[in-house]
């Protein structure tokens, strides 16, 4: 991944903010076309340690979100910050596998690393034992289940050494008992490796799982804090 923002000591902005936050966006901006805004002096913050979730209407920006934190777009105006590294899960996991078997993949985005065989084989190993697929590490990619195949995406990132996960819609190909194990995993890791973790989500049963959420609308941030309140807020525009 492409390590587009990084810390720099004399940014003002992150001596105010970094030192809580993994993730700090203020007055971002980007179009695709002329006059036609995606976002629109976008900001907002997610404190290190914590899982939050993105939500808006299809076209809302979140996907190009995303792109931008990732250094997978420029922006026209506005700051990003990360820790770094920082590791990017795509909605359909196809995208992402390029290697025959899920020990190869892995191994494959350490190759810019240089590391021995040896530990290699111990960040690959441990990346599974992570996710709970070791006994996966020879199977063919084409023999996993989409579940399957998400988790060793995520492994992917763990291998790296990923402080900062973001994941585009990864429940969008699963089914609702996937769906559901694929959350909680990220939130067991999240907790328990001290990660942090930005996950776009239109299903409101995901924001069980989370520590806050934001809402996008209109390019900006439009509401954001406790998920639970959220859920009950788009239920009711829902009805």
């Amino acid at each position: 991944m492409k390590d587009k923002f990084f810390y720099l000591p004399s940014s003002p902005f992150l001596g105010k903010n970094m030192a809580q936050n993994a993730i700090a966006v203020e007055n971002l901006s980007f179009s695709w076309q002329t006059n036609t805004p995606i976002l629109d002096a976008c900001s907002f913050n997610i404190p290190q340690g914590e899982f939050w979730m993105l939500l808006g209407a299809n076209g809302s920006g979140k996907s190009t979100l995303l792109k931008l934190l990732a250094g997978l777009l420029e922006a026209e105006e506005g700051q990003i910050d990360t820790i770094q590294p920082l590791g990017f899960v795509f909605q359909n996991p196809d995208r992402q596998l390029v290697m025959p078997t899920v020990g190869a993949d892995i191994a494959f985005g350490l190759v810019r690393e240089n590391l021995t065989y040896r530990e290699t084989l111990a960040r690959v190993r441990e990346a599974l034992e992570a996710v709970g697929l070791l006994d996966l590490q020879r199977r063919p990619i084409y023999a996993l289940s989409g579940g399957q195949k998400q988790r060793i995406a995520i492994a992917g990132e763990i291998a790296r050494q990923c402080r900062v996960l973001i994941l585009d819609e990864p429940t969008a190909l699963l089914d609702p008992d996937t769906q559901i194990e694929l959350v909680r995993q990220v939130r067991t890791l999240v907790k328990e490796r001290n990660l942090t973790a930005l996950w776009v989500t239109h299903r409101l049963n995901e924001l069980d799982y989370c520590d806050g959420a934001f809402l996008l609308e209109g390019g900006k941030i439009r509401d954001r804090g406790d998920p639970q309140r959220l859920k009950k807020r788009l239920k009711k525009e829902e009805k």
